[in-house]
Formats: C-alpha cells, structure tokens, sequence
C-alpha cells in the first residue's frame, strides 16, 4: 500500500477537505500548500501525481493526532524518516482514541478476524520475539472498516 493511497483513503474516510488537509499539516508545523496536498491526492496515473514521502505522511498523521485530539502544550513530534504499516496504524489508533477492542470491531467490519494477541504484536516493538509486521492487507483492511464505520 502506498502513502498516497493511505492518504487518499483517510481524506475520503473522514471527508476532509483540502482546506482542511491543510490545516492539518500546519498543525504538525508544516505547510504544505494547496497544489502539493493536490498532487498527492491525484491518482497515479495522473501527470500531475506526486509521490508523498514517509516523512511527509509521518506529519500528517502526527498533525491528524492534533486534529482528532487537540494540540498538545510543547513542541511538535518529531515526524519518523521512514514509515511502516506497524507505525501508520499506532498513529491511527492514537488519533482516534481507539482501545483495543474497539480496533478489533474495525476489522470485523472489513471482514478481517483477528484475535487480541495478534493485535498486540502489531504494537510490540521490533526487537520483541512477538512483533509481527503489520502486512498492507491489515492496513488496508483497517482502513477499509475506518469507512465503513465512518462514511457510511
């Protein structure tokens, strides 16, 4: 799955508008500008698409957190380099204030069971013997029962 395709699918999951989206990143101390946030919402077929990089995805999601949640006092998170599945989805259970059985219905709604435990090891660190990658099949589940909860 693609970051653009991750973005494109939370625009369209919580209906943000550009205006929005960029409110968004200037939450997380960016400022993106219209024609940027344009080019990666394109399709990839599209002479005008831009490929949004991890770090650039990595701020909006921090900014998003701000958005769902409010800012917090202090600086901003510094966003990460490089993204994984594992990471998009802590960030998406923290701006939405999801517990675990809640995220556990979000994939019942994608049709996608899947036990606490295996929930868990996507939350473990790297290091840990139980860490399981979060696979772009979890991911885009997740987000596919995040629109069915929310844009129905």
């Amino acid at each position: 799955m693609t970051n653009n395709d991750t973005l494109r699918r939370l625009r369209y999951t919580f209906d943000i508008n550009d205006d929005n989206m960029i409110k968004i990143f200037l939450l997380a101390d960016y400022n993106a500008t219209r024609e940027q946030v344009s080019a990666w919402l394109k399709k990839d077929e599209d002479d005008n698409f831009k490929e949004i990089y991890d770090n650039e995805l990595a701020i909006f999601l921090n900014g998003f957190i701000s958005y769902k949640r409010g800012k917090k006092e202090g600086p901003s998170p510094v966003p990460e380099k490089h993204l994984t599945n594992n990471i998009v989805l802590r960030k998406l259970k923290i701006a939405l204030n999801m517990r675990d059985d809640e995220m556990l219905k979000i994939f019942d709604l994608a049709d996608l069971k899947i036990s606490k435990g295996e929930l868990s090891a996507l939350f473990r660190k790297p290091s840990d013997s139980r860490y399981r990658k979060c696979k772009d099949q979890f991911l885009r589940n997740f987000l596919y029962g995040l629109q069915h909860k929310y844009r129905k």
